[in-house]
């Protein structure tokens, strides 16, 4: 029963700390599970039985989907164009004076017509936006020969009801103006299904006719967007996707494109792609056959190629690597940039550089994108497994239980500041002249000549870390001491060496007092703190994680 109670207690003093595991557990299967929907998906298309003619998936966005994000149904369209029609409940401003003054606000009435004081019913349904001030003035006149002016514009257009239907989001009956875009009303139906729905077949119905053809190409390529009129009732259709065409890889818009053929010329594709100067071939994933093909074809030779609906093309660039770029940095009388041939070494290098007189070149560093990339990946999935092992440790009683958990958050804490830490990607030189005559360059290395150094920096659980003067005989304890000696107990200490070339010793007990343990001025010693945990292979663990950042980052980060 005690072991029960002991039990229960633990998981309920866990639970905040378990909820968080779940969740994350949760999402690694969600994207393995959507990751295998996925495969299935190409898996089925590429069999006889299912020949289509859209390559739309979740990682694979549709030409013009951006289009629709809420920022045109936020905005109604204010002004009108010249070529507006009055219809009925449109409201006109109308200003008389001179011989008779009138100033006010008139509404179109069903039979097309407005009222004007001792003037009578101006008919104006139908009339061009820019003719309405030439219509009242002569029906104006007609009563008043002259000492009248005239000036009638119109206000406001007449609130009218669009149905929205087909491939779009949310179908539906929506509220504007006559003077809105379709693009108002297309936004406040959710935008257009991007499986489903076209960007190129759209079509605005009044009493069951076609009236107006709309292509989204247009207006999202050329700004042209075709200036219609909406009447109450219209309906705007979005008819159903029509023959698409994937473009992947080395393009400025990596997007999936409508036509509204099913076979297709390359050159009309890549132009809406537009390959970047990277792009040397072009790779066709033949998806709409009875088999799976793959074409591959140089950039210039695409002319006269053609793609069908369901392929998809994909930029590459395939060129034979010539030359790299490589940085010298520090103490040096040389230019900084370097254009090597391709498979050059250090020690091609480093005989083109003029050193300065106080270059130190036992200690050159190399700093490569490569191994910063390697170094921060390895350190996240050392910390991922360090949470696992903190969420999932189990405890025996009320009071361990309690214990664990506040080590917890103090670990979890301390992992979500560790994982803003960005290594360096200096690689281990050693100092040796075979080493640099057959270490082979990578383009973006970045080499540093440091200076000659006379000092030794201390870091770390020390009482005063600070900077010394290096002496030959001073031994890592003697540096250690001059810096307030160790804040914890000196047998728990951790002690880690790095040197400038980027090699560093591991220090125990016996080698802080000895002479053999030999330091080099610039070096610099890290005090690592203690790890103060009830669970061993917790404290192992985050102790590892703290030489591997103090190795690649050069800096302690404390518990």
């Amino acid at each position: 029963m005690s072991n029960l109670l002991n039990g229960t207690e633990m998981v309920r003093t866990m639970l905040p700390l378990m909820k968080r595991a779940i969740v994350a557990v949760g999402l690694m299967m969600f994207c393995a599970l959507a990751a295998q929907a996925q495969m299935a998906t190409v898996s089925q298309e590429a069999t006889p039985a299912r020949l289509e003619k859209t390559v739309t998936t979740e990682q694979h966005r549709v030409f013009g989907q951006w289009v629709f994000d809420g920022e045109f149904s936020q905005q109604q369209f204010t002004g009108f164009n010249p070529n507006y029609k009055i219809s009925t409940g449109d409201q006109i401003t109308i200003q008389l004076w001179g011989g008779f003054e009138f100033q006010g606000a008139v509404i179109v009435d069903n039979q097309g017509n407005i009222f004007l004081p001792k003037v009578g019913p101006v008919p104006l349904r139908g009339v061009r936006n820019a003719d309405v001030n030439e219509r009242v003035t002569k029906a104006v006149q007609t009563v008043f020969k002259t000492n009248v002016g005239v000036y009638a514009s119109l206000a406001d257009a007449e609130p009218v009801k669009v149905f929205v239907t087909g491939f779009v989001n949310q179908p539906g009956l929506y509220a504007g103006h006559s003077s809105d875009s379709v693009l108002r009303f297309l936004d406040l139906a959710g935008g257009i299904d991007p499986r489903r729905g076209s960007y190129i077949a759209l079509e605005l119905l009044r009493q069951g006719d076609v009236v107006q053809t709309i292509n989204l190409y247009d207006f999202i390529l050329e700004g042209r967007l075709p200036s219609m009129q909406l009447f109450d009732g219209d309906t705007l259709l979005v008819k159903n996707v029509q023959s698409q065409i994937g473009v992947l890889g080395l393009v400025q818009n990596p997007f999936v494109f409508e036509f509204d053929r099913d076979r297709v010329n390359l050159t009309d594709v890549l132009e809406l792609a537009h390959p970047t100067s990277k792009a040397t071939h072009i790779r066709i994933h033949r998806n709409n056959r009875r088999k799976e093909e793959v074409d591959y074809y140089s950039l210039e030779a695409v002319d006269g190629l053609f793609v069908e609906a369901g392929d998809v093309v994909e930029a590459t660039s395939d060129k034979l690597p010539g030359t790299i770029a490589v940085r010298v940095e520090g103490e040096h009388l040389s230019r900084q940039e370097y254009i090597l041939p391709y498979g050059a070494r250090l020690s091609e290098l480093l005989e083109q550089i003029k050193f300065s007189p106080d270059a130190e070149r036992d200690a050159i560093q190399l700093f490569r994108k490569s191994v910063k990339l390697r170094q921060k990946e390895m350190l996240l999935a050392q910390l991922q497994a360090l949470e696992s092992s903190v969420l999932t440790a189990r405890s025996h009683t009320q009071e361990e239980a309690s214990l664990r958990q506040r080590e917890a958050e103090l670990v979890m804490q301390w992992v979500e500041r560790a994982k803003d830490i960005e290594p360096r990607g200096q690689v281990a030189l050693g100092g040796t002249a075979k080493v640099q005559q057959d270490l082979l360059l990578e383009s973006g290395d970045i080499i540093r000549i440091p200076r000659t150094s006379s000092l030794v920096m201390v870091h770390g659980d020390v009482l005063f870390p600070s900077a010394m003067a290096f002496e030959d005989k001073r031994t890592p304890q003697d540096y250690i001491d001059l810096a307030g000696g160790f804040v914890q107990a000196r047998g728990s200490a951790n002690v880690l060496v790095l040197h400038r070339d980027g090699t560093f010793d591991k220090l125990d007990k016996r080698d802080l007092d000895s002479r053999r343990t030999k330091l080099k001025a610039g070096d610099e010693i890290f005090v690592l703190p203690r790890v103060q945990t009830k669970h061993f292979q917790l404290a192992k663990d985050v102790m590892g994680l703290l030489y591997q950042i103090a190795v690649s980052a050069g800096v302690i980060l404390r518990l």
